[in-house]
Formats: structure tokens, C-alpha cells, sequence
């Protein structure tokens, strides 16, 4: 029955699906069949989250929300809810724009929707998700916010001040989260490093991630958007001495240029960036770092590149991604710099600093070959089982490729695996 049927569509971060998965539960455990990100909508009911980081993220949003208010137009769509960053920044346009909307929601009220819908919000499933990954990894959320403030950034705006989720609350979200089967941890934050200062007013992550690596059950912790200013350096011995914290840190570090990172408002520098890789690197051994990096910031020259570049070429991160600087509405950017760098020169950038990381990870991944790492099955792909080493996040990271044989591989089960080859974006293993 159409009625009971409410499509999800979760747009931008692992941060908002979390709140969507929450969503979801709420959902279920009042009634409803629910259904996520589905290739056609199938419920009289539809409920975006939005995204509202980047220029591309806010147009893919309301180009949803668009679609969305067609069908309803069409009479293929009773009612259209909308949360998320996007109408948090931009309730009142929003609703001006787009009246098909029965209403809209910020990134915090979500729950409000669950009464508006005539049912009741179930305080015994707070924390408790439907998952919408495989079900033997997790995104793990500890706190919303951002204290940074960095030029370019619009996430302070959106959210709020840094907020700290307590840690037995975490704790007991990921004791609950591994009695469901969930091996994996996919640690998040806006910043993770910040994690504590707002409640206890000390940094508190490596506490955190040290409680969660006893949990039974948890083989692999992983850590995602951390921040170059105030690292808590003691969480580099729990990374090493901890089997299921994986050597992996996920820590944008956007340019390399002084001038620039004064601009940004990054509260670092060129020499204290390049001394906390090296120690990354000295006190654990093997770890993989994802960065990210952006070109074409206002008044960014050729020589402010150039000294990108060759901070690509020095450190080799086994995982980088970059994009163009683009302007957002309140920043400290858009209110005092003039975007000065033109879009055909940000493009031109970006590809030659990714040309320089594809040939850097494909020395990286040949450098694999032959050794054996331990790999999670995801999922079985034509004559391929994908896995993952601890060294790769799901969605963004390369995958191992392993041949189906006459042995059978669970999803979710872990195997010791040799690569055996190599291309610019996956390796290939067998099982031993």
C-alpha cells in the first residue's frame, strides 16, 4: 500500500545520512515501510535531506527538490518534507521558492516531522538506525558543529558552535551498533580533534577512541576529518598500539602556501604542517593519510600553486582529493576577499594537481604488490568479491579486487589477501 511507503533521499556527507538512517528508524517503528535513495519513488511521501556545503552540493539539492514537487504537482506525490543543511541556511527562500514543500526542516528539528506526521517519537530508539550501508560497517557521529571559523567555509553557519556528544552515549552507541553485527567503525565529525573541548575543555578524542577499541566485536576503528591546528598527538599511540584502530587519518589540510593559509584563516603554517606529517609518519608506521586540497582561493598566484605542487610531490599522501574554491554566502571570504582567480584557472589547476596524485598513487598501489594486507569483503561485482584494507574508507578509497573461486567469500568476513596487481585506482589479491 502506497500510503505506508516514505522514500528517503539523503543528500552530501556520511554526517547526514547518519541523520537520515535515525530518521528512518523513527520511521519504522511507527509504521511505515521505508526506502532509501531509491532509483524511483514508490510512497505517497517523500523526505530530502539536503546539502548546503558547496555551490554543486546546494544545486544537486534543490534540483531534488525540484523533481520532488513535479511529481506532486503530477499527483504522484502526496505530501514533500525537506531537512538538512540546505533549509537550515535557507528556510525562508526556500519556502518562498518552492510552496510544494509541505515543510521544511533545519538540520536539528528533524524529530519534529515524526509529529507532524500524526505519530509519535520513540525515545527508546533515540541513537537506534536503520542501516544504509552494508551491515558490517558504520558511520559513527560524536559531535556536530565547528569552532574553526575558516575563510571558505560555510559549515560554522550552518551548524552552529562545536557540540560534543557525550562519551558513554558514543560508547553506547557503538556497543549497540556491534551487537548488530556492525564490525566496522567509521568515526565522524566536522572535526574530530576538537572532540571534548566545548564539555570537558580539553582535547578528549584519544580517551574516546580508546574506550571504543575495547568494545567487543569492533576489528576495524577508522577516523575521518580530523584538523592540523591543536592534534591531539596522543592518539598516535593508541593508533599504534590499538590492533583495530586502523593507521589511517582522513585530515584536510587545504594549501601549503603561508600567504594562503593566513587567508584561510587555517591557523597554521607551511613548516608546522609539513613537522605533523612527519611525525604522523614516524609514530605510526604505514599510516595512510587522505587529505584534501583546494585551488583558486582568492588572491591564490602561480607561485602560491607551484609551492602546492611541490607539497603534493614532497609528502606523496596515499590519498588526496581536491576542488575549486567557491564563494559562500556569509563567510568570512565572501564578506572581505574579491574572487579573483578565474574559473578556467581553478580548473586548470585542480587537473594538474590531480594528474600529479594519480601518478603518485599508482606508484603507491604498485608498491602493494606482493604484500598481504587483511581485507573485508563489501559485496560480490560481476566475477570480483570488493574488499577493503584498513588503509581504504568505503566510497572514496581504492577497493581490492579478488577473483571468485570455488570457495565462497561471506560479506563482511575478513581474509588475509597477497596483491597480486595493480591499476591507478584499485589492487588486485588473491585470498591465502
Amino acid at each position: 500500500m502506497r500510503n505506508n511507503i516514505i522514500d528517503v533521499i539523503t543528500l552530501g556527507c556520511s554526517k547526514n545520512l547518519v541523520d537520515s538512517e535515525m530518521l528512518m528508524k523513527q520511521l519504522a517503528v511507527n509504521g511505515y515501510k521505508v526506502r532509501h535513495d531509491p532509483e524511483d519513488i514508490k510512497g505517497r511521501i517523500a523526505v530530502v535531506n539536503t546539502c548546503g556545503f558547496i555551490g554543486d552540493a546546494k544545486e544537486e539539492s534543490i534540483n531534488m527538490i525540484l523533481e520532488l514537487a513535479e511529481l506532486k504537482e503530477e499527483g504522484k506525490l502526496d505530501r514533500l518534507y525537506v531537512m538538512g543543511c540546505l533549509s537550515e541556511r535557507y528556510l525562508n527562500d526556500l519556502k518562498m521558492e518552492i510552496p510544494q514543500v509541505d515543510k521544511f526542516y533545519g538540520k536539528f528539528n528533524w524529530q519534529q516531522l515524526i509529529g507532524d506526521l500524526g505519530k509519535n517519537y520513540d525515545i527508546s530508539c533515540k541513537d537506534k538506525r536503520i542501516l544504509t550501508t552494508p551491515p558490517h560497517y558504520a558511520y559513527l557521529k560524536i559531535a556536530e558543529g565547528c569552532n574553526r571559523h575558516c575563510a571558505y567555509c560555510a559549515i560554522p553557519i550552518i551548524t552552529g558552535n562545536y557540540k560534543s556528544r557525550p562519551a558513554d552515549e558514543i560508547l553506547a552507541e557503538a556497543e549497540y551498533l556491534a551487537s548488530t553485527g556492525v564490525k566496522e567503525l567509521q568515526v565522524i565529525a566536522q572535526d574530530l580533534t576538537y572532540y571534548g573541548m566545548d564539555t570537558e575543555h580539553k582535547l578528549m578524542l584519544t580517551h574516546l577512541i580508546d574506550g571504543m577499541s575495547n568494545i567487543k566485536g569492533i576489528e576495524w576503528i577508522r577516523l575521518h576529518y580530523a584538523y592540523p591546528t591543536m592534534f591531539p598527538y596522543d592518539l598516535l599511540e593508541v593508533m599504534r598500539e590499538r590492533d583495530n584502530v586502523c593507521r589511517y587519518l582522513d585530515i584536510a589540510l587545504q594549501h601549503i602556501s603561508d600567504k594562503m593559509l593566513t587567508a584561510m584563516r587555517r591557523h597554521t603554517t607551511k613548516d608546522e604542517t609539513y613537522r605533523l606529517i612527519e611525525r604522523l609518519r614516524e609514530e605510526v608506521p604505514g599510516i595512510h593519510l587522505r587529505t584534501t586540497l583546494m585551488v583558486g582561493f582568492p588572491g591564490e598566484t602561480d607561485e602560491d600553486f607551484e609551492q602546492l605542487k611541490k607539497f603534493v610531490r614532497d609528502v606523496r599522501f596515499e590519498r588526496m582529493g581536491a576542488f575549486m574554491y567557491s564563494e559562500e554566502d556569509g563567510t568570512y571570504a565572501a564578506n572581505h576577499y574579491t574572487d579573483d582567480v578565474p574559473q578556467e584557472v581553478k580548473q586548470e589547476r585542480l587537473d594538474e594537481l590531480m594528474y600529479i596524485q594519480q601518478e603518485i598513487s599508482a606508484g603507491l598501489s604498485a608498491e602493494k604488490i606482493g604484500n598481504t594486507y587483511k581485507v573485508i569483503i563489501d559485496r560480490m561485482e560481476n566475477e570480483y568479491y570488493i574488499g577493503r584494507t584498513e588503509f581504504d574508507s568505503p566510497e572514496v578509497d581504492p577497493e581490492v579486487l579478488i577473483k571468485q573461486g570455488e570457495k565462497p567469500l561471506a560479506i563482511g568476513s575478513f581474509h588475509n589477501v597477497r596483491i597480486t596487481d595493480a591499476d591507478d585506482f584499485d589492487l588486485y589479491g588473491e585470498v591465502i
